[in-house]
């Protein structure tokens, strides 16, 4: 005796669909971009527009399977998102950007990197700020007085560096 089993139907993915294109529209203006370049490849044939054609050949084939796949209904269920991490990390980065040229490189990436932390679920922001700012203003150090690359100096970084 034969058992028949239903299936449900499977459901068309709308937002796969909306990456598809999303990835379809990065690998369109990136041809477009590299189209524009002149192609300098010499005898080898390769220039500076061989590797953003590749990446966006990657893309675009990366853009049909993902929507063959949401077409299908292939993909596993998702988990319901939590926003309040997405918002932390968002703040991070409006606060970076606001506080870059008032308060230097190292307190505004500071804070973007206590705003991840707490994203990922650390709370305590009066330890991660200090921490951040820390770790920050190494690699200002780094890249501003080693390799001699200019990233916004604030009263930290002229603090310990008058000339900078």
């Amino acid at each position: 005796m034969s058992v028949t089993r239903f299936d449900p139907p499977r459901r068309r993915d709308p937002a796969a669909l909306i990456i598809a294109a999303g990835l379809a529209v990065v690998a369109g203006v990136m041809l477009w971009d590299s189209a524009r370049l002149a192609d300098l490849g010499g005898y080898s044939g390769v220039g500076p527009a061989s590797v953003p054609r590749v990446v966006a050949f990657g893309l675009l084939g990366l853009s049909v399977w993902t929507a063959i796949e949401a077409l299908r209904g292939d993909f596993p269920q998702r988990p319901r998102q939590a926003p309040a991490p997405v918002l932390w990390i968002v703040a991070g980065l409006s606060a970076q950007m606001m506080l870059l040229h008032v308060a230097g490189f190292s307190i505004a990436t500071g804070i973007l990197f206590a705003f991840t932390a707490r994203a990922f679920g650390k709370t305590n922001l009066a330890m991660t700020i200090p921490l951040g700012i820390g770790f920050a203003f190494v690699v200002w150090t780094i890249f501003s007085q080693l390799l001699m690359l200019n990233l916004p100096a604030g009263p930290l970084e002229h603090l310990i560096f008058p000339g900078a």
